[in-house]
């Protein structure tokens, strides 16, 4: 009786998965079958704790991005250490000496092992506004020195702190790309639906309106957008407009994916029935043409993306995108336009490391929902 009853309450939990299956509506599937894309899935953890610390940057970094300290320009990384004299102890780092080399004049950091300097969690340091709301001083971790400080990823040529610059840059670049793609999908299915649904005469309009925009050369603009930009202009401001640049020149080849997919849309067979039920053309695109391209609108979304984050990274790494007082990657990445400046402080090419990995993140997600979205595409 007991195999009996064992056998039975397995078929009845094959019964209740399967039955689970047939009637699991797409977005659940879907996100089944993104489970088993683990390099996907490790992605997206990575972005959603990249985004995180991009919006606590205040809490997250140990200090003000401007904050300079002339007597400790190109300090080197300092490693976490958890062993002291052979035991095991709380997070630490050693003290730096600054030293001079009596030959090349060149300035050294020599580490101080007889002086352990502990990293502390959720200390009180500098204090900020934060989102520019709020003062407080509440910082992830810090250490309790008065004349050191913790430099996870060193210092630049004027002392400021290289980790907490890229995190409070990654506010920006990862916020253009989100803010880019936002505007630039709004008009690709604008224009590519209108373009594809009606035809005619106004999708001919559409299209030579796009053909010109692709034809317009990216970087020739952005010099002239540079020249002609005011200088004093609020950075803000010009963050903005960078982003809504952007937008108008990424939106042509979504909008061209769109038009071919409600040209064979429309002649779908629910396609004709709302229509002959009598709904209008507004409720014919928005409820029942657009849902068909959910999935291909997700996986375009994550791999556009990138192609927003490269494109502010590039131009700012010019000087044709967002100048300093502004803090991004791009910006950051100026500083290692200097041959002498690399060889005397590789670290300084940490944000352009920074780039790659949400670059690659964001294209191994977008991988995985294609995949999850259309599996008989695999």
């Amino acid at each position: 009786m007991t195999y009996e009853t064992s056998v039975y309450a397995e078929e009845n939990e094959l019964a209740t998965a399967e039955q689970g299956i047939y009637t699991a509506n797409s977005w659940k599937l879907m996100w089944w079958r993104f489970r088993q894309h683990r390099l996907a899935l490790v992605s997206l953890i990575f972005l959603v704790l990249a985004y995180l610390v991009a919006i606590f940057a205040e809490i997250v970094a140990p200090y003000a991005p401007d904050s300079i300290e002339r007597l400790e320009t190109f300090v080197p990384p300092q490693m976490v250490r958890f062993v002291h004299e052979g035991e095991l102890t709380r997070p630490f780092v050693y003290e730096l000496k600054r030293t001079r080399d009596p030959e090349t004049a060149r300035v050294t950091y020599v580490v101080d092992k007889s002086k352990p300097l502990p990293i502390k969690f959720f200390v009180h340091g500098e204090k900020y506004k934060f989102w520019g709301i709020w003062k407080a001083d509440l910082h992830l971790f810090g250490i309790d020195a008065r004349r050191q400080k913790v430099n996870l990823l060193g210092t630049d040529s004027l002392g400021r702190d290289l980790f907490s610059r890229l995190v409070y840059g990654a506010r920006v670049t990862l916020s253009a790309g989100l803010v880019g793609v936002f505007f630039a999908f709004v008009l690709g299915l604008f224009f590519g639906s209108i373009s594809g649904y009606y035809g005619g005469f106004v999708d001919t309009a559409i299209q030579r309106m796009m053909e010109f925009i692709r034809s317009v050369p990216t970087i020739p603009l952005w010099m002239g957008l540079a020249a002609a930009l005011p200088i004093a202009w609020n950075p803000l401001f010009v963050y903005v407009l960078i982003t809504l640049i952007l937008a108008l020149i990424g939106w042509t080849h979504l909008a061209r994916v769109v038009r071919g997919r409600f040209l064979s849309l429309k002649s779908e067979d629910y396609v004709m029935a709302a229509r002959l039920a009598g709904a209008s053309e507004y409720r014919v695109i928005t409820k029942h043409m657009l849902p068909a391209m959910t999935s291909y609108i997700i996986a375009a979304m994550t791999l556009a993306v990138p192609e927003m984050i490269l494109g502010e990274t590039a131009l700012s790494f010019l000087g044709l995108g967002l100048r300093p007082p502004v803090v991004s990657w791009g910006v950051l990445l100026q500083d290692a336009q200097n041959l002498r400046s690399i060889s005397l402080a590789p670290w300084l090419l940490a944000p352009g490391l920074a780039v790659v990995a949400v670059v690659l993140a964001f294209n191994f997600l977008g991988d995985g929902l294609r995949d999850a979205a259309d599996p008989y595409g695999q």
